[in-house]
């Protein structure tokens, strides 16, 4: 049974309908989407370190990494959105209802470190591209990178369709970008086929192999995809559930091959135009754009930084998204949205920051692929619990995915699992070999027992761990009213008034909701300068035309038999409203929406949603 509170982006949840549309492409176009918002997380700057890296040392030879990254992605997220359209929950949710507290705090823990990897990589390679634009020192790019707070929000308040319209724009922007400069370089392309042939040259191939892997299945997208197929409106019957599942399989091997694509093209174009032309020292992102005009042309490097920013803006909303799935899946905490955005910014900024102030900018890359390794590591954490839950008969039914699938899911999560372990021994070995003082040595083992065990526990515990019962698959969610419900009296009902013609829109609801014996009580906020200087001591022309204008409301009431009283706040609307309701012990307060949205609503104020947190009485909201 999915509850209405917790209910996946409950603001956009179920706002596409795909109901209504037509058969073939019609229907095709109205699930296309959420695949496209996942992709940005594959093209995002922590790739382009990674793939920049693996080109310039190695040539074509972890294109199959790439390849296999892609098949790993197009498996995994089919597992995810498989999750989120039959059950109707996302990762985060399931995990909570599978798992004890404790675990669930843990991995809601790494979860946030593995959002906040990525959104330092974004971070970082917007603020390449904005240097490398502008000239601007790295230091005012990463604080620069702030402002998206306000897009986000913008964005998210257009609808969930303008926000992915917005996102595949973006992709095009940096798949075009790409698509040029590939055509610049020309490769020979049996040189590149050749690079398909899996083979490791060393230790450090490795190490970046496994940052490609990081670069390319993310674990916070698993939670992000989970939720956002839940976007789109479906009919809950197996036919129905079925067709979305097909609709989304096609939408997501289109939107991650654009991805590989892009990926494979700026390894191939750091292979083709650096390590054949013997400069494989070029590993990062700001070298490669110097000395791309001496091989491309001054139009490459242009291409390089707008895609490279584009890149960094789309991955860092659909960041932010999968941070609120998270928060709300595993807590069941809702924050603002531009509080949460600003948030996951300072996590990665302040990072970003220190290491661009006390190392330098030339860490910047080596930076971007360790926080790629850093996802990798906590990969684990979230692919085995989905394997998991789309595994069991019982609350997947007949969409239980089939042995074959179930086999190359735990192949995928094996080779994950081997890879962040040999990486781990490798790097910690010779820090043991050193003289390194002793408590960092008993840390590193303490954290590295520690994962290990929960690792286990995640794996074995749906065959030892105690389950809850689970719920097949329902069309409608159970109904369980009680016989005899509790009809609330309301005896006092404040009524914010904005004296203007909504007033009396606002009292008709108003007396809508009591009864003969209410008390309405009529609440105005007089916001003059000398009222907001001076309070309840302001006697402006503006105060005193309120104080009769409420008479006037009181007597009119009265008038009718109704029992009213009317009282002036002085200063701040939301602060002076919760104020008045409080003191007069009132039981319902009536209040006024305007819809504003996006700017307006930062300059006016959100007196209702600040009113609505501040009380714990019902608020009946109108809209005027």
């Amino acid at each position: 049974m999915i509850e209405v509170k917790d209910l996946s982006l409950s603001e956009v949840h179920a706002t596409i309908d795909t109901t209504r549309k037509g058969n073939g492409w019609r229907k095709a176009l109205s699930f296309l989407g959420p695949a496209y918002l996942i992709s940005v997380g594959y093209m995002d700057p922590g790739n382009w370190a990674t793939d920049l890296q693996g080109g310039s040392k190695f040539g074509y030879t972890l294109m199959w990494v790439l390849l296999m990254s892609n098949l790993m992605a197009l498996l995994l997220q089919g597992l995810s959105a498989r999750l989120g359209i039959v059950r109707g929950i996302d990762l985060a949710q399931a995990n909570r209802r599978a798992y004890p507290k404790y675990i669930n705090l843990t991995l809601y823990i790494f979860a946030e470190v593995a959002i906040a990897a990525c959104d330092l990589a974004e971070v970082l390679g917007m603020a390449i591209g904005i240097q490398l634009l502008t000239g601007l020192p790295l230091v005012w790019g990463v604080s620069i990178t702030i402002l998206d707070t306000f897009l986000l929000l913008y964005l998210q308040r257009l609808g969930m369709r303008k926000m992915e319209i917005f996102i595949i724009g973006l992709i095009a922007i940096v798949a075009i970008s790409f698509l040029i400069e590939i055509i610049f370089a020309r490769p020979h392309l049996s040189e590149v086929a050749h690079g398909l042939i899996p083979s490791l040259p060393n230790e450090e191939a490795r190490y970046i192999a496994i940052g490609i892997i990081g670069a390319t299945v993310m674990p916070h997208n698993l939670y992000l995809h989970s939720a956002l197929v839940q976007t789109r409106k479906i009919e809950r019957s197996e036919k129905g559930i079925r067709e979305a599942l097909h609709y989304n399989r096609i939408d997501n091997t289109i939107a991650l091959n654009i991805a590989f694509l892009v990926n494979a093209g700026i390894l191939i174009l750091a292979a083709t135009v650096f390590f054949k032309t013997g400069n494989a020292q070029v590993a990062e992102i700001k070298e490669a754009y110097k000395l791309l005009p001496n091989f491309l042309g001054n139009l490459a490097p242009k291409l390089f930084a707008i895609a490279l920013i584009a890149a960094g803006q789309s991955s860092t909303i659909t960041g932010t998204l999968a941070g609120q799935i998270v928060m709300e899946g595993y807590l069941r905490l809702r924050i603002n949205p531009w509080v949460r955005r600003l948030l996951t910014r300072l996590l990665a900024i302040i990072p970003a920051l220190l290491v661009v102030i006390i190392k330098g900018e030339d860490q910047a890359d080596a930076l971007l692929v360790l926080s790629q390794v850093i996802l990798s590591l906590q990969l684990g954490f979230a692919v085995i619990p989905l394997i998991h839950f789309v595994s069991d008969k019982k609350s997947m039914g007949v969409f239980t995915i089939k042995p074959i699938t179930k086999i190359a899911s735990w192949l995928v999560a094996a080779v994950l699992i081997y890879l962040n372990i040999s990486l781990l021994i490798n790097g910690s070995i010779p820090y043991f070999e050193t003289n390194a003082p002793l408590l960092p040595k008993i840390l590193l083992i303490v954290l590295t027992v520690f994962f290990t065990v929960l690792l286990l526990y995640i794996i074995f515990h749906p065959f030892i761990g105690t389950k809850k019962k689970a719920v097949s698959i329902q069309v409608h969610p159970d109904i369980n009213l009680a016989s005899d419900l509790a009809i609330p009296e309301f005896k006092k009902i404040a009524v914010a008034l904005d004296f203007s013609e909504n007033d009396e829109k606002l009292l008709a609801f108003a007396i809508g909701q009591g009864k003969k014996d209410t008390h309405y009580i009529l609440v105005h906020i007089v916001e003059s300068a000398s009222a907001k200087l001076l309070g309840k001591e302001s006697d402006d022309y503006e105060t005193r035309h309120d104080k009769e204008r409420m008479n006037i409301y009181v007597n009119q009431l009265r008038e009718r038999s109704l029992h009213s009283e009317g009282f002036l706040g002085f200063g701040n609307r939301a602060k002076e409203i919760v104020r008045l309701v409080k003191s007069n012990d009132i039981d319902m307060l009536v209040a006024g929406a305007h819809g504003h949205t996006g700017l307006k609503d930062f300059i006016y104020g959100e007196t209702v949603n600040t009113v609505r947190h501040e009380l714990k009485i019902p608020v009946l909201i109108v809209n005027l």
